[in-house]
């Protein structure tokens, strides 16, 4: 009898960590090697986007970065945006184009006309603190996958309708759509 109380125990205490681990919003039982294709992976209303967050500040209680592993479908691409962290890119497969407009080319207005860069695979680009940017997979007949690390998560975006949108204008995006389900206490802007 007590080894059959002790084993129900056991039973349900490992029923009680595998809940744990398997709960997209549990920071318990995050183990140092994990299987990337295991990880919750959505599109979260993005057309044509598939987001993983591999390690993140709100699913896994990582303070100083986070990151993300991105595929874009032909055809998509992301809102035109700025957030107050770094981020840096690094593309695994599929090409695409960079938009990007730096302060110093839009004075205080609007972002203006940015500039475009050709991503290819094993290309790296960083965005600096609130460069206005767009990735966009251009590639008609490709994926574009790229993984993505930013700074001082979770982020705070602010999107834009088109590149002549006032600064003042712009639209808080916050939290992120892969944070929404997660993130139950506001967050500290450090700013």
């Amino acid at each position: 009898m007590v080894k059959w109380v002790w084993f129900n125990s056991f039973l349900s205490f490992l029923l009680f960590f595998e809940t744990l681990e398997a709960s997209p919003c549990s920071i318990n039982g995050f183990p140092m090697v994990r299987n990337i294709s295991e990880l919750p992976q959505g599109s979260y209303g993005i057309k044509g986007l598939s987001h993983t967050t591999v390690a993140g500040s709100v699913l896994h209680g990582m303070k100083e970065i986070e990151v993300w592993l991105a595929t874009f479908s032909p055809g998509t691409r992301t809102p035109i945006h700025r957030h107050s962290c770094e981020e840096v890119f690094v593309v695994l497969k599929g090409s695409g184009t960079l938009f990007l407009a730096s302060p110093s080319d839009y004075g205080n207005k609007s972002p203006g006309n940015p500039k475009e860069y050709f991503i290819f695979p094993n290309s790296t680009y960083h965005i600096p603190v609130d460069d206005v940017h767009q990735v966009w997979n251009s590639n008609e007949h490709e994926d574009l996958q790229v993984l993505v690390v930013i700074s001082r998560p979770p982020m705070k975006a602010f999107v834009y309708e088109d590149w002549s949108m006032p600064h003042t204008a712009a639209r808080l995006l916050f939290p992120q759509p892969w944070d929404e389900q997660c993130l139950q206490s506001p967050q500290k802007d450090e700013l």
